[in-house]
C-alpha cells in the first residue's frame, strides 16, 4: 500500500522546534512595576508548565510545554537585562522615562500616557514604550511646551499639561 493513503499524526511530522522570541537591541529600561510584571509574568509560565509536564506524553502538551520554555528563557533574559529606573528620583519639571504626562491636543482633548519600557507597553492602558514616536516627543519636555508627534497621517501638536511620576 502507498504511504499517500496512510493517515498519519499531523504533529508527528510537525516536531516541537519553536523559534526562539526576538530580544530588542535597545536598552531594557524597567519601571518598578514593569520588572514586577516581568517577574509575575515567569512565575505564572513556570506554574503552567508544571502542570502540563504531568501529561508530557502528549504530541500537543510537548508543544505547549516547549512554547511556555522558550517565553521562560525570553523573560529571564529580559529580566537579567533589565536596568530598573526609579521614577521618584526624577526631576519632576521634565518628561523622563517614567513619567505620566497629561498632554492637550489642537482639538483641546486631554489625554493621559506614561512613558515605559517595551515589556510594559500597553496603548489600551495609556503606556507606551520610550522607544516610541510619541514617548519621543515628549521626553525632555517641559511644562506648557508644545511638541509634535510624528504620526503617519501627519504631524500632531500636543502641549504638556501635566507632568507626574
Amino acid at each position: 500500500m502507498s504511504r499517500a493513503f496512510v493517515k498519519e499524526n499531523d504533529l508527528e511530522h510537525a516536531g516541537i522546534d519553536i523559534p526562539e522570541r526576538p530580544l530588542s537591541d535597545e536598552p531594557n529600561y524597567v519601571t518598578p512595576n514593569g520588572l514586577y510584571q516581568l517577574k509575575a509574568k515567569m512565575d505564572a509560565l513556570d506554574m503552567e508548565r508544571e502542570q502540563l509536564k504531568q501529561k508530557k506524553d502528549d504530541p500537543i502538551i510537548k508543544q505547549k510545554i516547549a512554547m511556555i520554555e522558550r517565553d521562560i528563557r525570553y523573560y529571564a533574559a529580559r529580566i537579567e537585562s533589565a536596568i530598573l529606573t526609579s521614577p521618584k528620583d526624577e526631576d519632576h519639571s521634565i518628561v523622563l522615562f517614567g513619567a505620566k504626562v497629561t498632554v492637550e491636543d489642537e482639538k483641546g482633548k486631554l489625554s493621559t500616557y506614561e512613558i515605559v519600557g517595551e515589556d510594559e507597553a500597553d496603548i489600551h492602558q495609556g503606556k507606551v514604550s520610550y522607544l516610541s514616536p510619541l514617548a519621543k516627543a515628549l521626553i525632555g519636555a517641559k511644562l506648557n511646551d508644545e511638541v509634535t508627534w510624528e504620526k503617519p497621517m501627519g504631524a500632531t501638536y500636543l502641549t504638556i499639561q501635566k507632568i507626574e511620576y
